[in-house]
């Protein structure tokens, strides 16, 4: 395993790619209503993202594959876990859909995701993204000098498990620097104490995955949407971060 510690300046780089990655999440973010569709929320990132001399990472990964995805950004519906593919599918009211957005800029990349309600959702949904969002920040604590991998996925697996919900097995966070996926993988459950250790300099990303069925996934045709097995809601929310000496610093900070 190959981790690449961060510079100062390498930190601020991301620092910038962050601030455009998050603006584009919010103007997506903020067009969300029913009758608009996932392709429009793509073109409203992708402008965004254009206008600042940026890049979307998403688009044409991996280079090279015979099925490099087609977007600027994931969106993803309902049962679609992550991954999913903006096109003419149109929002209604009731639907929560996760906004997964990239921005590759001056050499490195920022990564950020959230989840949000289509008008009005029931309690059940509601809780649903609230234990998702919380748990990303239960994973960001855990983000401190000496603690291991391990400390993050257990930390995040247990509050997730004690409301009642799952997170998948395949699918976790990353590192995130120079290329969208460096190491370490981070998955979203395990045991405490195990893993790589964590330095100040390491960058990576947290994205919480959180479903109200079972952890299974699977894989639709199209390649890249992964969706609940048993076709169950899911939720997702995901923050670039920094270890520091000083404890985690989110570079993708929310309102």
């Amino acid at each position: 395993m190959a981790v690449i510690i961060k510079s100062r300046q390498d930190i601020q780089a991301m620092r910038e790619a962050s601030k455009i990655n998050m603006e584009a999440l919010y103007a997506m973010r903020d067009a969300v209503r029913p009758g608009v569709t996932t392709a429009e929320l793509d073109r409203i990132a992708a402008a965004v993202i254009a206008r600042y001399g940026a890049t979307a990472p998403f688009l044409g990964y991996p280079p090279g594959s015979r099925h490099p995805f087609p977007a600027s950004v994931c969106t993803s519906v309902n049962e679609e876990l992550v991954h999913g593919i903006p096109g003419p599918r149109v929002l209604k009211e009731g639907d929560i859909i996760s906004l997964d957005c990239g921005t590759f800029y001056k050499g490195f990349v920022s990564d950020a995701a959230l989840t949000v309600a289509v008008g009005q959702v029931s309690p059940q949904v509601q809780r649903l993204i609230e234990v998702t969002e919380r748990a990303l920040y239960i994973g960001i604590e855990q983000s401190v000098p000496g603690n291991r991998v391990g400390d993050i996925s257990s930390a995040i697996q247990t509050y997730v498990e004690s409301h009642g919900f799952n997170v998948p097995r395949e699918y976790g966070g990353h590192g995130v620097g120079r290329t969208m996926h460096e190491d370490p993988h981070i998955p979203n459950w395990g045991k405490p104490g195990v893993g790589f250790k964590l330095r100040p300099g390491m960058t990576f990303a947290l994205e919480p995955m959180v479903m109200m069925g079972g952890p299974a996934t699977k894989v639709l045709e199209d390649h890249w949407t992964v969706v609940t097995a048993d076709g169950s809601l899911c939720a997702h929310f995901e923050h670039t971060i920094a270890v520091t000496e000083n404890g985690p610093e989110i570079l993708t900070k929310f309102d």
